[in-house]
């Protein structure tokens, strides 16, 4: 993403809705510039047009989450997606760090399979060249974009792969949350498919809790986050023989 577009992303998130002669003034290029930025990140799901205005997306949106902190999850995601080769079939559940990584691999990668329950992300990577997708059935969540329930565990029974990939929404003394519990069991079935789990979140999470457990302390091989990760819950994590992999959070100029 062009660093302006990061720059107008935060601009609007700060500002919840801001006119388009005030985004060209600030970032010092043309009206019909900014236009066709707007146009790129609407089709991205980030933000949303409206006559003479960007605005965020709905709050209940992925991409409304996507676009806050885009280039420090960006960072998180490519950190992450070195560790994946060409020709790898590996498993993402939904997130926005998660999504990032989807696109890097539909992008940059030759032949990497993703398996999804997050008709979100197969629709994020569906105009990449190299993007070949196996979307997990079961019943949709409107909010969440991700499917769950017990045909996400039959249809991934199918395949046993490498790596999963999966965001949480919280951490504590007993190790990953999240607040959903059909959205943490669909993850635990994805996991018992799959030989190392691996969590890719921005690290305000470990500042917060969820409503149920997602793994526990232990049971995830690698964390990829900045480096604001509280030193409590990074103690906690290399003493479950956790590996943590951190980049620079984004930092306001």
């Amino acid at each position: 993403m062009h660093i302006r577009h990061t720059k107008l992303l935060n601009l609007v998130n700060e500002k919840k809705r801001v006119a388009v002669t005030e985004l060209a003034a600030t970032l010092g290029v043309s009206e019909v510039t900014i236009r066709k930025d707007l146009s790129t990140l609407e089709h991205m799901g980030l933000l949303r047009r409206e006559h003479g205005f960007a605005a965020l997306s709905q709050s209940d949106d992925i991409g409304h989450h996507l676009s806050f902190n885009y280039e420090t999850k960006r960072r998180i995601a490519l950190r992450a997606a070195k560790t994946i080769h060409n020709g790898e079939t590996v498993m993402i559940e939904s997130g926005s760090c998660c999504t990032l990584l989807a696109q890097e691999l539909a992008t940059n990668r030759q032949g990497v399979t993703i398996i999804t329950n997050s008709s979100f992300i197969a629709s994020f990577v569906r105009k990449s060249q190299n993007a070949h997708t196996i979307l997990l059935g079961g019943e949709y969540q409107n909010e969440s974009q991700v499917v769950v329930g017990p045909m996400v565990e039959k249809c991934v029974s199918a395949f046993s792969v490498n790596k999963l990939f999966v965001g949480i929404d919280g951490f504590d003394s007993q190790g990953f949350m999240s607040n959903n519990l059909m959205r943490a069991e669909a993850i635990r079935a994805m996991a018992a498919r799959s030989r190392h789990v691996i969590v890719l979140t921005e690290s305000v999470k470990f500042t917060k809790t969820g409503v149920v457990s997602l793994f526990p302390l232990g049971a995830v091989d690698s964390v990829y986050t900045d480096d604001g990760m509280p030193a409590m819950a990074a103690q906690m994590l290399h003493a479950s023989d956790t590996h943590v992999y951190t980049v620079p959070e984004q930092r306001e100029e």
